[in-house]
């Protein structure tokens, strides 16, 4: 058994932990690539537990609730042609939380953050399809300490986008599954280019992907999630 604490910095919706950050904490407690499938939302700062599971996999849980699962799996995904650094910060002016956004303190898109606080990663339209694009430039607070950034944020950097490429509308909408691939650790103040895209949509489900590249345009982490927007009485 392990133990976690997400630090209250490391927010999504209020009061709850962001969850691509948190399935990087996770993910890195196993050997194999893993879904990781959130239960329920997971508290800030308070001891969570992390067990062993049937089939290789783990469970995180609280006081004996089950709050996230993980569980081994093949994963491919296709992931398109990244747009110039450039290209991607006219893209982000274009980021919908400007305007409206649901969660304005989240560790990861929220407009509300400070630089070197948050990651700010504002992902808007790019072109006329799916694809939603931003820079980020990690600042060292996330280093691992060897000069580039530790995994649990590449798979937070890997989170959020997604939600703004399901949808060209403001939804509440959380994130229900996520499995991520880091081909290697961009480095801090690295121009980098963050993207989404949908990949398909079925009733309040969306089946997302998004991709890290490094400034040279090169693949460096990718992931598959499933985004469920919440029912109006919820």
């Amino acid at each position: 058994m392990s133990s976690l604490t997400v630090d209250r910095r490391f927010c999504g919706p209020p009061g709850w932990a962001n969850g691509g950050y948190v399935a990087g904490l996770i993910a890195q407690h196993s050997a194999a690539r893993v879904r990781i499938r959130l239960e329920r939302p997971i508290p800030l700062q308070v001891p969570l537990e992390l067990n062993p599971a049937e089939g290789g996999g783990l469970e995180l849980t609280h006081f004996g609730a089950v709050l996230a699962r993980a569980q081994p799996v093949d994963f491919e995904l296709e992931v398109p042609a990244a747009p110039s650094y450039l290209e991607a910060l006219e893209a982000s002016r274009h980021f919908v939380g400007f305007t409206r956004h649901l969660f304005p303190a989240c560790f990861v898109c929220g407009t509300e953050r400070a630089r070197g606080d948050g990651l700010r990663i504002f992902a808007g339209r790019y072109g006329a399809g799916d694809l939603v694009a931003a820079p980020w430039v990690a600042d060292t607070a996330l280093s691992d300490g060897d000069g580039k950034v530790r995994p649990e944020f590449i798979s937070a950097a890997l989170d959020c986008p997604g939600a703004f490429a399901a949808r060209d509308d403001i939804a509440h909408m959380l994130l229900g599954e996520f499995t991520a691939h880091i081909d290697r650790c961009v480095h801090i103040d690295e121009p980098c280019v963050v993207i989404g895209w949908k990949i398909r949509a079925s009733g309040r489900k969306f089946e997302v992907g998004t991709a890290l590249f490094d400034e040279d345009g090169e693949l460096c982490a990718r992931a598959r999630a499933l985004w469920i927007e919440l029912k109006a009485d919820r």
